[in-house]
């Protein structure tokens, strides 16, 4: 048995069902291993089709391309250079698995079935895959390791039959998708409790990128047996972490400490992962940029401010369509912001849309005066005029509204909800403006914008509007951000009752009148574009509700 071993964890993207280009930026990685002198190079959970493949992963296509391209790799390994382990599917009488293969010295030495399959949130494993055996651990080079994939780390059962059977370290692959605190409670939560009940070292390699709604943040770890913080890689951005482990005088082995990279704080976890779920998006769906109305407030400004960060202000087209209910102050916040961020600006007077619709609609309307049917068909000539500047350049529509918003439907359906992706879906009004102060004083490493304020100062302090008419303030129409957002928080994120909430402080007429618009609003939802998924409880992937639903708690 060898004393030690040079494990690097490859912390990489993946693309959903590029097999071929997985497998050739798996070689590429572990070229990069053999030149620092690796043993094994270790990649996330289902790093050969990419993670999660959804009802992808169903077609018997993609499952027999997966085993060709691991035998590809496999073959691969024949030429003297560190082994590797690899996450993928395989089909075993007619099941589907979600496994990691060692491949050494041009053979699959070992294969392990992921146990513990998610099936809440955003996961629907138990959809796609069938639970494999309480896994062995795997001998390499005469070192028992255990393999944990991702959600068998959560839970003992796994990680103990693993010391029972006599393994000497972990090493789990994950494809964990980010939330708000979520590294936190990996290290503190999960791992050292791993760590505590079997005395092993674990080394946790998550994936980074984004895919579709899901940001993945990386922060790849190493603790000790002894509970101490070995290794800690950087989050969202492709990493190759060589460690070394050594066997100690007791028998035990342990990862000799490396560096301690810094993790973003709040906000800009939250910012970053806007910037990878926008850039991977649009850069995967091959789209040359984006392009978004631009309209002087703050949830355009911070959609465009993450925009130039992910694509740069080259990919970045504002517009500014104003109405006769535009401010001046509007205008100038507009372009301002536009030139802050260095982007193309365009204006588009929706006046004439306006006063044809009017003339059109007459006869009908006849006898009947304005009211938000007007206002709505000012969204839609926006939704229309940036939809059209889309389909002409092929830019991706951006779109801008909030959390708050979409939670109590202050959108317009087929308007400002028009688009393809949304940056902002998953963000509270609170939260974009913590972000948009933020981004004024920062600017993230990631990120391809421009240093200093991406946005006048009066776009954060001005009482926020959507001038569809005379003097509107949106708190016409809602209770002001910091009470609606912890109101929402809570039906929301925490499903309390209504009395739950009141309990905390709140009106109850306010409190069931935001549970009433939060659930008749749920049709508009299910037409909302996909956006970045950022807390526990999601639009679209975590939270499901019927349209069509009578229950009520107030």
């Amino acid at each position: 048995m060898t004393h030690s071993l040079l494990i690097a964890l490859a912390q990489t993207t993946q693309s959903v069902g590029d097999l071929a280009g997985n497998a050739d930026a798996m070689l590429e990685w572990r070229a990069k291993a053999a030149a620092q002198g690796a043993d094994l190079v270790v990649f996330p959970e289902l790093q050969l089709i990419g993670y999660p493949p959804e009802d992808l992963v169903l077609k018997p296509a993609l499952v027999e391309r997966a085993g060709d391209e691991l035998l590809r790799l496999m073959r691969a390994s024949a030429d003297g250079g560190p082994a590797m382990l690899v996450g993928t599917v395989i089909a075993n009488q007619g099941a589907l698995f979600n496994c990691v293969a060692l491949l050494d010295g041009g053979e699959i030495k070992a294969v392990r079935q992921k146990r513990e399959l998610p099936n809440y949130g955003t996961f629907d494993e138990k959809r796609l895959f069938a639970p494999g055996p309480l896994p062995e651990p795997m001998e390499f080079r005469g070192v028992k390791i255990g393999v944990p994939v991702c959600e068998d780390l959560w839970f003992p059962f796994v990680c103990a039959h693993l010391k029972a059977q006599g393994a000497q370290l972990l090493i789990s692959p994950n494809g964990s998708p980010y939330e708000i605190d979520k590294d936190e409670r990996r290290v503190a939560q999960v791992c050292a409790a791993r760590v505590r009940e079997t005395g092993l070292p674990i080394a946790y390699l998550n994936r980074v990128g984004g895919q579709d709604e899901l940001a993945f943040d990386g922060a790849s770890f190493v603790l000790n047996g002894d509970g101490s913080l070995a290794h800690q890689m950087t989050d969202w951005r492709e990493e190759l972490r060589l460690t070394r482990w050594e066997a100690q005088a007791d028998g035990r082995w342990a990862c000799t400490p490396g560096e301690i990279a810094p993790l973003a704080p709040y906000p800009e976890d939250v910012y970053c992962a806007m910037i990878v779920g926008l850039r991977d998006y649009v850069e995967r769906n091959r789209f040359p940029g984006v392009v978004l109305g631009l309209s002087g407030g703050i949830d355009s400004a911070l959609s465009a401010a993450v925009a130039v960060d992910a694509l740069g202000p080259e990919r970045v087209w504002c517009v500014m369509m104003p109405s006769p209910f535009t401010s001046q102050e509007s205008l100038d916040d507009a372009a301002e912001c536009a030139r802050m961020l260095g982007v193309r600006l365009d204006s588009i007077s929706i006046a004439d849309a306006m006063k044809s619709f009017d003339t059109m609609l007459s006869g009908v309307f006849e006898g009947r005066g304005k009211d938000l049917t007007e206002e709505n068909i000012q969204s839609r000539i926006r939704g229309v005029t940036l939809m059209a500047l889309s389909n002409k350049f092929g830019h991706m529509l951006l779109t801008t509204g909030n959390k708050s918003e979409m939670s109590v439907g202050y959108a317009t359906i087929y308007g400002d909800m028009a688009g393809g992706y949304s940056v902002l879906k998953d963000a509270y009004k609170t939260t974009v403006f913590d972000l948009s102060r933020w981004r004024n004083a920062h600017k993230p490493a990631i990120g391809l914008g421009a240093e200093g304020p991406v946005m006048p100062e009066r776009v954060i302090t001005k009482p926020p509007t959507a001038e569809l008419r005379e003097n509107q303030k949106d708190e016409d129409s809602l209770p002001p951000y910091e009470v609606l957002d912890p109101i929402l928080h809570g039906l929301v994120e925490s499903e309390l009752s209504v009395e739950q909430v009141v309990a905390r402080g709140f009106d109850r007429e306010t409190v069931a009148r935001i549970e009433r618009l939060l659930y008749i609003a749920e049709y508009k939802r299910r037409q909302a574009p996909p956006g970045v998924k950022l807390g526990s409880r999601n639009f679209g992937r975590d939270r499901r509700y019927p349209i069509t639903n009578a229950f009520r708690t107030s």
